[in-house]
């Protein structure tokens, strides 16, 4: 389900957002460059979905100014790593928005890192777009400069909840996650959705993100009568996790993830350690798509480029890479932060790299509204409904 802002808190907070810039220059563009910055997991847990998605964008973003730019303008991205660590994620937004002096936010990673990164950007009137993060707290409470590009976690968990209680005859849900705002996001929508069907939630772990030990919290788990699991961990931990449930012989259960876990890397983990996994996400794997020429001739061109086919983190960095330069193209070239913004609320367009609609509007700051069920399936994911 699409979370819709209330019309009339977003009002208010529309006519107050940009007074500080009302009469000024805008910050981050002179008449031949736009500053664009990323805070991001370049080399921690998520890194997996971090450096790809800012390489992709990157590339885009040269594909662009060797064609002239934006209104004549080059596109610059600067990315600074936080590797998934809170002071040095408030040490890098505080550089980019008031010593680089950035125009945008784009493709930040983690929830507590975009949350806590909100009030310094709302003083500034600088738009936050695509933050590789799917909380609810990416558009709510509603503010002019927020805007997701797909389904938030929540709804996917409640959606993933509904996929295997109806497929699966699933009835007793449990979860392990890690106890962050992201994690926390995905345990409430498992334990809501579990809850709504009349299903028992019945137990969770939490975990460090560095925590690779798990036979002791699925051995619970297990001993709990949980039959399906939901998981907020890194990349490397949904993986162990899935391989450690194999070696104590636990076949009997489901494990579905969010976007988050949605990933190539955990597909194609050798001898069939992850296959069967679930995820729920706001788009299709990118090897659904191959046959679309747009897809097919970016796959070229980055594995090209990188040395290796994208996966889910380039797949998000192009995405909203194209996005942002659609709205740079219909805010014109008299570019402010207002501006900039009307351009991003009338955009209305099919995602030529993940083939979902995408649309956003003064009332809605969510771009995709699809929830799609994925399975592991031969070292591919393989889709299975969609919400």
């Amino acid at each position: 389900m699409k979370n819709l802002m209330k019309p009339l808190a977003f009002a208010l907070a529309m006519s107050a957002a940009f007074l500080p810039q009302a009469n000024a220059q805008t910050q981050g563009v002179t008449d031949t460059e736009i500053l664009i910055g990323s805070n991001n997991d370049l080399s921690g847990p998520f890194a997996a979905f971090g450096a790809p998605a800012t390489g992709a964008a990157k590339q885009y973003f040269d594909q662009v100014n060797a064609a002239g730019g934006v209104h004549g303008r080059q596109l610059k991205l600067i990315a600074e790593d936080h590797a998934y660590q809170m002071p040095k994620a408030m040490q890098n937004i505080n550089k980019l928005v008031n010593s680089d002096q950035v125009f945008v936010m784009l493709l930040s990673l983690g929830t507590p890192m975009n949350i806590a990164s909100f009030p310094l950007l709302e003083r500034k009137g600088i738009a936050n777009i695509g933050p590789l993060s799917a909380a609810r707290q990416m558009i709510e409470p509603p503010a002019p400069y927020k805007f997701a590009g797909f389904s938030s976690y929540y709804d996917q968990m409640k959606a993933g909840v509904n996929y295997l209680s109806e497929n699966n005859d699933r009835k007793v849900f449990c979860a392990m996650y890690l106890p962050t705002d992201f994690g926390k996001e995905i345990q409430e929508g498992t334990k809501d959705g579990a809850t709504e069907l009349g299903h028992e939630y019945k137990a969770e772990t939490t975990h460090k993100p560095d925590e690779q030990d798990f036979v002791g919290s699925l051995t619970k788990l297990k001993d709990e009568g949980c039959d399906a699991i939901a998981t907020a961990l890194t990349v490397r931990q949904t993986i162990t996790v899935l391989g450690t449930a194999k070696k104590i012989g636990w076949d009997d259960v489901d494990f579905i993830g969010s976007s988050a876990a949605f990933h190539t890397a955990i597909a194609k983990v050798p001898n069939g350690i992850t296959e069967g996994f679930y995820a729920a996400a706001g788009w299709p794997d990118l090897n659904t798509r191959m046959d679309d020429p747009h897809v097919k001739k970016w796959v070229e061109d980055y594995t090209a480029e990188f040395g290796e086919a994208p996966g889910t983190g380039a797949l998000l960095g192009r995405s909203a890479a194209e996005g942002l330069v659609m709205a740079l193209e219909a805010a014109g070239p008299d570019l402010t932060a207002e501006g900039f913004l009307k351009a991003m609320e009338s955009l209305n367009y099919v995602d030529k790299i993940t083939g979902v609609q995408t649309d956003y509007s003064p009332t809605d700051h969510q771009g995709g509204d699809a929830i799609i069920i994925s399975k592991i399936e031969g070292g591919d994911w393989q889709v299975k409904g969609e919400k």
